[in-house]
C-alpha cells in the first residue's frame, strides 16, 4: 500500500475505534456510580486505619468533569475488543480468510492480557495511596481532590493494561511476517532496561517491591511473546523450505 493509503487505513480504523469507545462511555455512564464506589476503596482504607483523608470536589463542575473523564476511559475498557480487532485490522491490511482467523485469536488473547494489566495495577495501588498519604503530618487533613485521584487510578489502569499487550503486538508482527524473532531476541537486554523504567516510572508508589511487582508479569509475557516468535518462524522458515525443495522438484 502506499502511504497515502496506510494513512487513510489509519484514519478509518481510529475512527471506528473512537466510535466504539464513545459507545461504551455512553453504557459506562451508567456504570459510574458503583465504580466510584470501588475506585475510592483504597482511600477508605486508610481512612479506616486513622489516616485523617477524603475525598473532596473542589469546584462546582468537578463532580460532573470526572463523571465524563471516567466515563470515558470506562469507556476504552468496554471497547477493547474493537479497537485490539482495528489494531490487527491495521497490521494485515487486506485479510485473508486465515488472517481474519488470527485477528479473532489476537482480539481474544488481548482482552484477558488488557484487563490483567489494569488489575495488576489495581492490586499494587492501595498500597502506593498508603505509602503516598502516610508522609502527612499528624493533625493535618488531607483533602484529596477526587478529579485528580479517579484519573490517576484510572490512567494508571489504562497504561498498565496497554502496557500488556505489547508482547501481544509482538507476536502479531511475527505471524505476519514484518519482524523476525531474532530482532526481539537481540534487543531482550533493552527491554529488560525498558519494562524496569517503565515500571518506575508508572509505579505511583517509591517502593521497590511495586516496581518488581509490577516489571515481573511484563518480563515473562515478553519471554513468552519471544518464544511463540521463535516457534512461528521455524514453522514459516520449514514451509518455505518445503515450498523451495517443491518447486525445485517441479523444475
Amino acid at each position: 500500500m502506499a502511504l497515502g493509503d496506510h494513512l487513510r487505513e489509519l484514519r478509518t480504523r481510529v475512527l471506528i475505534s473512537a466510535v466504539a469507545i464513545v459507545v461504551g462511555a455512553i453504557g459506562a455512564w451508567f456504570l459510574y456510580d458503583p465504580v466510584f464506589a470501588l475506585l475510592q476503596q483504597p482511600v477508605e482504607q486508610i481512612i479506616g486505619g486513622g489516616a485523617q483523608t477524603q475525598l473532596n470536589f473542589t469546584t462546582t463542575t468537578g463532580a460532573f468533569d470526572t463523571k465524563v473523564r471516567v466515563t470515558i476511559i470506562l469507556g476504552t475498557f468496554l471497547a477493547c475488543p474493537v479497537w485490539l480487532y482495528e489494531i490487527w485490522a491495521f497490521l494485515a491490511p487486506g485479510l485473508t480468510r486465515k488472517e481474519k482467523w488470527g485477528g479473532a485469536a489476537f482480539v481474544l488473547t488481548g482482552i484477558p492480557l488488557f484487563l490483567g494489566g489494569a488489575y495488576v495495577a489495581w492490586l499494587v495501588l492501595p498500597a502506593a495511596v498508603r505509602i503516598l498519604t502516610d508522609v502527612t503530618p499528624d493533625g493535618v487533613w488531607n483533602l484529596l481532590s477526587a478529579n485528580e485521584y479517579l484519573m490517576f487510578v484510572m490512567q494508571l489502569m489504562l497504561i498498565f493494561g496497554i502496557a500488556f499487550l505489547l508482547p501481544l503486538i509482538m507476536v502479531a508482527l511475527t505471524a505476519l511476517g514484518l519482524v523476525r524473532s531474532r530482532t526481539w531476541a537481540k534487543g531482550w537486554r533493552w527491554a529488560v532496561v525498558v519494562i524496569f523504567v517503565f515500571a518506575a516510572v508508572a509505579t505511583p508508589s517509591p517502593d521497590v517491591a511495586s516496581m518488581i511487582f509490577m516489571a515481573v508479569p511484563m518480563l515473562g509475557l515478553y519471554g513468552l511473546a519471544l518464544l511463540i516468535s521463535l516457534i512461528l518462524d521455524r514453522r514459516r522458515d520449514k514451509r518455505i523450505a518445503a515450498e523451495e525443495a517443491e518447486l525445485g522438484i517441479a523444475d
